[in-house]
């Protein structure tokens, strides 16, 4: 089969054209998006000596707002800009960000006990984190909800696969990025890895711009009231690119108070729960509610699994560090950074390998339940936690841990990664109401905020090094992240039995088999 074709609505390994500009437009913003992150907490404790545990906030509440803006972007996609538009304007935020990651500065030094840092670098920092934030809130659930706009009914079998593909991009921009912007930046300077990143953005907004003839129903659903004026005398379209910037004048201080992210949180949380649950009760069939309510249930069940995941962007990232053995075989030494590229490498080895899987499963019926997927997600993330421990026990008296074990926890990592976020993705465009997918869709990233922000929590209890410019000796670590991995290990194994026990529960609230037969009826399957 070819790549692509001329037909719109199979082109790209028999998808619709439009998967291919999407897949790879983020290709290239996921190689920015990871490239920094593979070196944010190093650079956090590294160059500008912030302790483990404040970087691990920094990082929690960059991390964290960056999945709940997507829950604004949705909104605002939905009723007033479109998929499209918001995506755009996601980009340019996201070029502004990452070009400004790659100002560094002198490093911070310690003087008579103090650690002083060279200004204005570090408001730099944190500026350009939070044109991050906000681009990626116009971005990241509105170029999700594409793909499936893609496929003319929410039946076809093409759906799950294609979203796998998308996801698939999604990896091997970070397969890339993780390696060479982490060896340049860990090598070289931070600012030629950062740059790298930057220019990885702007590659992901041309390819994006040049799809625009393949979208679908991604415009704005109203033109005539996005370009009506506004009482200041500006267009509504303009009114959202100045609430744009304004947005990030506001994470700028956000990303520096982690107490009051974890207080927004809460509240937009209760709120947007309040108004979902307002909606199935009074807006929603019985289908739809029940549907819906499967929505909230696994949703909740994701932040479990992303707390315990991202830990590979703060305590891994320093366990690598600080206690493993990262010789490749005597020929060279990883770079701590470069570790976190086992994740993005499994995921584009084996999505294929998933995607067929799945298929050949349904086909036999012995495919999971989605639920049933999301058990399996969290036990195998508690088990890469156990393996890191049993590989620790293993350790000599360097207390260095061997490279094999952190492979084998990525790996566990990915497969159970595999079996959760882009089925998630496709659970979202599948069980969600039409009118509010992108909003939804958008929840399912404020999940990954609340993960993310609990995930700095438990990234602080693996914490060695409490005082800026301090750190524990290998044989004093050692035995702390042990410790806190053990615990992620038995919790995660516990939720996934409960989880398995009431899956057959949750997928009888799916109503899937009664969607099939009624799609068969009228012709439409």
């Amino acid at each position: 089969m070819a790549l692509i074709s001329n037909d719109p609505e199979r082109g790209f390994f028999g998808h619709p054209r439009g998967l291919a500009p999407l897949f790879f437009a983020e290709m290239w913003e996921r190689f920015s998006f990871y490239g920094m992150r593979a070196l944010l907490t190093l650079y956090l404790v590294k160059h500008f000596l912030y302790s483990d545990e404040m970087a691990g906030f920094i990082y929690a509440s960059y991390a964290s707002l960056n999945y709940a803006m997507p829950v604004i972007g949705g909104v605002i996609a939905d009723r007033y800009l479109g998929n499209r538009k918001a995506v755009m304007l996601g980009a340019i935020l996201l070029v502004c960000g990452h070009i400004g990651m790659a100002f560094e500065g002198s490093p911070a030094q310690i003087i008579d006990g103090v650690i002083v840092r060279q200004s204005p670098f570090d408001q730099i920092m944190f500026l350009s984190l939070a044109f991050i934030i906000v681009g990626v809130g116009f971005l990241k659930s509105n170029i999700s909800t594409m793909v499936g706009k893609l496929y003319p009914s929410k039946d076809d079998p093409r759906r799950d696969p294609g979203y796998t593909i998308f996801y698939m991009g999604v990896n091997l921009g970070s397969f890339f990025s993780t390696i060479a912007c982490g060896y340049l930046g860990e090598t070289y300077g931070w600012a030629y890895g950062f740059g790298l990143a930057g220019i990885g953005m702007v590659a992901g907004l041309v390819v994006f711009a040049r799809g625009t003839q393949w979208y679908r129903n991604a415009e704005p659903p109203n033109p005539a009231q996005l370009k009506a004026r506004t009482a200041i005398g500006l267009s509504r379209e303009a009114m959202i690119y100045v609430g744009a910037v304004a947005a990030v004048l506001i994470n700028w201080q956000l990303v520096q108070w982690h107490a009051v992210v974890g207080s927004l949180l809460l509240v937009i949380v209760a709120v947007v729960l309040a108004g979902i649950l307002w909606f199935s009760l009074t807006q929603c069939s019985k289908i739809e509610r029940d549907r819906m309510v499967v929505v909230l249930v696994l949703t909740c069940l994701s932040v479990v699994f992303w707390t315990l995941f991202e830990q590979a962007g703060t305590s891994l990232t320093l366990f690598a560090d600080r206690n493993s053995d990262r010789s490749f075989f005597g020929l060279f030494i990883v770079p701590a950074s470069v570790v976190q590229v086992f994740n993005p490498m499994f995921i584009v080895l084996l999505a294929p390998v998933f995607s067929w899987g799945w298929v050949k499963l349904a086909q036999k019926g012995w495919e999971p339940s989605t639920p049933m997927k999301f058990a399996l997600a969290i036990l195998q993330v508690g088990l890469g936690f156990g393996a890191l421990v049993f590989g620790a026990s293993l350790a000599g008296e360097d207390a260095q841990t061997g490279l094999f074990w952190l492979a084998l926890g990525y790996l566990l990592h990915t497969t159970g990664e595999l079996c959760l976020s882009p089925v998630g993705l496709s659970m979202i465009s599948r069980l969600s109401v039409a009118r509010i997918t992108a909003m939804v869709m958008g929840v399912w990233f404020l999940a990954s905020a609340g993960a993310h922000f609990l995930a700095g929590w438990v990234a602080a209890l693996a914490s060695t090094s409490t005082e800026p410019g301090k750190v524990m000796t290998a044989q004093e670590s050692l035995p702390v992240y042990s410790g806190v991995f053990w615990d992620l290990f038995i919790g995660a194994t516990v939720i996934a039995v409960l989880v398995a026990l009431v899956s057959p529960f949750l997928r009888k609230l799916m109503h899937m088999d009664a969607a099939d037969m009624h799609t068969s009826k009228n012709g439409k399957k």
